[in-house]
């Protein structure tokens, strides 16, 4: 039997049956999260390339089109001057001053001059005017009793047959947006600023790519150690992408995206359009409910300026308050805002920008801001007028476009003279009225129809209901301009020495009513000259003549000089003024008789232009033959007889030399206080009352009127002469013993005046006053 042979042990060790997938496990969680880190890695690439390519097409966008909303800027009309013009050295003095030039010793400087008693020496400011920009002029003024006889040039020696000064920014017209701003370019930012900013904000600007890794990581331990912020690592291209794109939240995704886009900013566009749109966009502080951004507009917020005009002091205030606005307003913190002014100082001071020497003048400055900051003065009523004709001529486009510019007729000097006439006249006349007296004036250019100022209401800078455009009242006395008028329009009837008579009269209407007029003072004269009616303004006479002459026809005569007809209700009352009208219909009416009879229609807009200069309106002043050229002439000089000798005369002692012409109107029960005055320049219309209509205790002349002296002593006027029209004559007359007058009487003209008892005389002209004391027939 054969045994069998026994299995030999294997003696070679065995595995665990898991050490093979251990051992390959290794290299599989390695490829695993090599993998993993690859896909992440390929993700976060894809995002920040997706993110990449939505950054960079917003901000593109945003840089090739409009970067930001650009107010529409209004400015005054701009002032031309010419050899040979009727302007005095004090106008343009004035002038001057309302534009904020700074008077000094030698000009050196846009916007300044220098005066002496017949010479003003200026450097106007560089302006881009509605055709073209033009740059700053060194010029020589000089003046003679005349006015302006030569204008020369400092730079080229020579004589210049013009010169335009920069007009006034009136302010902007709100576009349903909370912020502002006054773009400006480039190179129009001081140079002086811009080292300023740079030193305090971001001194490597120029050598970044647009953020800055080591000023993040030390302003990140700065931080950490204080347990809260106390230093930025942002360049000015963080803030200007924040500032532009992003919201002031503080989170770390915002934060990134902020250096994201800093990136792509810095990248695409350069270091000047980058700085250009940063002092563009800064906010630096509130006007009102508006916010202010810019350099440019922040300067005449708080210093009433240009911005190149500003000094070193005034510029790194500007800088300094770019760290905080609110925590330094120079106003409500002016300790605040001068420690960092000074500090900004001393930073150029460190950095050989400025010397030890003008380190030391800029910090004892005060800061000399504005005590009520504000862009510019506002004049509510004449926006108004401005706002209407913009939508009339303009359009909406005025509203769509950004960027538009728009050119005024506004008088800056008789804005400002105007409404500081009626804040210091309406209080004193209230004493006798009541504090709830009001007023409203407008002046317009007599010969242009063009607005020079207007004012709404007694609280002449605040919007409200504006009287001027809104507050239809009885006209009083003011109707008879066209009452005679009308008559002076029929010379084979009518001529100034037309007797008519002053006696009591009842007219009865189709109802069996009964009106018997009276004169203001209840008593009667009776004959007196046609022109001494108008300059006493006597009711009787009046409304014997508007009988004589006929309802319709006197309506006819207010419709062409510019009353609408839908105003007038055709009543003998009418003659009288029972009729309302507001302060521009007036101004209107007026206009046209004391222009010759040569309607131009009110207007307050010049021009409009686009952010390109291309011009999307522009006025043209036409001016047409409403009434007869004799017959308003001659209107006109017996309203130069009423300030002479009659309900105007409380303007004669001190405007003598001026000629003017005026008109009183008082409605019933002294409700309404009117004047219109006149004088070279303009016509003026005052009105003063109350919004109850209650009683004034004030006529024409102690109300009204007194408001006007008020204006002329400020802006002082100029001589009204009137060109003499074809057909007027001077012709002699006298008093025959009827009581009437007889022209052609003889070779002598003979003025009929009144004597001190008050009865009708006659005396020759020999004096030395000229044609004023000589009666016209046409």
């Amino acid at each position: 039997m054969t045994k069998k042979p026994t299995p030999k042990k294997n003696t070679k060790k065995t595995a665990p049956a898991s050490s093979p997938a251990t051992s390959s496990a290794k290299p599989s969680r390695r490829k695993r999260l090599w993998g993993f880190a690859w896909k992440f890695s390929l993700a976060m690439a894809a995002i920040l390339f997706v993110a990449g390519v939505y950054l960079n097409s917003v901000v593109k966008q945003k840089f090739s089109g409009q970067l930001f909303q650009i107010p529409t800027v209004v400015y005054a009309r701009i002032l031309t001057l010419e050899p040979g013009m009727n302007i005095s050295l004090k106008e343009v003095r004035n002038e001057l001053d309302v534009l904020k030039y700074r008077k000094v010793r030698h000009p050196r400087y846009p916007g300044e001059y220098s005066a002496s008693s017949t010479r003003i020496e200026l450097i106007r400011r560089p302006f881009e005017f509605s055709d073209g920009p033009e740059p700053s002029r060194h010029v020589m003024l000089t003046f003679n009793d005349s006015g302006l006889t030569h204008i020369q040039s400092r730079e080229k020696r020579g004589e210049l047959g013009y010169l335009r000064l920069d007009p006034k920014m009136l302010g902007m017209l709100e576009k349903n947006t909370t912020e502002t701003r006054l773009f400006l370019r480039r190179d129009q930012f001081p140079e002086l600023m811009v080292d300023a900013l740079l030193t305090t904000e971001d001194r490597n600007f120029y050598k970044h790519d647009g953020i800055a890794p080591l000023a993040i990581l030390r302003a990140l331990v700065a931080n950490v150690r204080a347990g809260h912020t106390v230093q930025g690592g942002s360049t000015l291209t963080q803030q200007l992408a924040k500032n532009i794109f992003l919201s002031s939240h503080r989170t770390l995704w915002r934060k990134l995206r902020e250096a994201y886009m800093a990136l792509i900013i810095d990248y695409r566009y350069s270091k000047d359009r980058i700085l250009q749109a940063y002092m563009n966009e800064v906010y630096m502080g509130q006007n009102g409910r508006e916010a202010v951004h810019g350099f440019g507009l922040a300067s005449r917020l708080y210093f009433g300026q240009p911005l190149q005009e500003l000094r070193i002091d005034q510029l790194a205030l500007l800088v300094g308050m770019v760290k905080g606005p609110s925590y330094y307003n120079p106003i409500r913190y002016p300790e605040r805002a001068r420690e960092r002014r000074d500090l900004v100082l001393k930073l150029m001071m460190e950095r050989n920008i400025l010397s030890a020497h003008q380190y030391e003048e800029a910090v004892s400055r005060s800061l000399d801001v504005q005590k009520h900051p504000h862009i510019a003065s506002r004049q509510p009523a004449y926006f108004e007028q401005l706002s209407r004709e913009l939508r009339n001529k303009v359009g909406n486009a005025y509203k769509k476009e950004t960027g538009i510019r728009v050119f005024t007729s506004l008088d800056p000097v008789s804005q400002v003279d105007l409404e500081r006439a009626i804040s210091e006249k309406v209080p004193k006349l209230s004493k006798r009225s009541g504090d709830k007296l009001e007023a409203a004036a407008v002046a317009v250019d007599r010969k242009t129809g063009e607005i020079r100022a207007m004012v709404g209401g007694k609280r002449v800078g605040y919007d409200g209901f504006n009287r001027a455009l809104n507050a239809s009242r009885q006209i009083g006395s003011l109707a008879k301009g066209g009452v005679y008028l009308t008559a002076l329009a029929e010379p084979e009837k009518y001529n100034l020495a037309t007797t008519l008579e002053d006696k009591p009269i009842t007219l009865k209407g189709d109802e069996g009513s009964v009106w018997s007029p009276r004169n203001f003072e209840r008593t009667y004269r009776g004959n007196v000259p046609l022109y001494l009616s108008l300059a006493k303004s006597l009711n009787v006479p009046t409304v014997a003549l508007g009988m004589q002459l006929g309802i319709d026809n006197v309506v006819d005569t207010l419709v062409k000089l510019g009353v609408p007809h839908k105003e007038i209700r055709p009543v003998p009352s009418m003659f009288l003024g029972s009729f309302t009208l507001t302060p521009f219909q007036v101004a209107q009416m007026y206009q046209t008789i004391t222009n010759s009879g040569r309607k131009a229609k009110l207007s307050a807009l010049r021009s409009v232009l686009d952010v390109k200069g291309n011009v999307l309106y522009e006025s043209i002043p036409k001016v047409s033959q409403a009434v007869p050229q004799q017959a308003a002439w001659l209107t006109t000089y017996a309203m130069k007889r009423g300030v002479l000798e009659g309900t105007g005369r409380y303007l004669q002692h001190q405007f003598s030399w001026a000629a003017l012409a005026g008109k009183t109107g008082t409605s019933s029960n002294t409700r309404d206080s009117w004047f219109v005055g006149v004088d070279g320049r303009e016509v003026t219309t005052v009105w003063v009352g109350r919004d109850d209509n209650h009683s004034t205790y004030l006529t024409g002349a102690s109300g009204a009127l007194r408001v006007y002296a008020n204006y002329l002593s400020r802006r002082i006027p100029q001589k009204l002469i009137l060109p003499w029209p074809e057909g007027i004559r001077t012709v002699g007359f006298e008093k025959s013993r009827d009581g009437k007058l007889i022209v052609d009487c003889d070779s002598k003209f003979k003025l009929p005046v009144w004597d001190e008892n008050d009865q009708w005389k006659s005396k020759c002209d020999h004096d030395s006053t000229g044609w004023l004391k000589k009666l016209f027939q046409w």
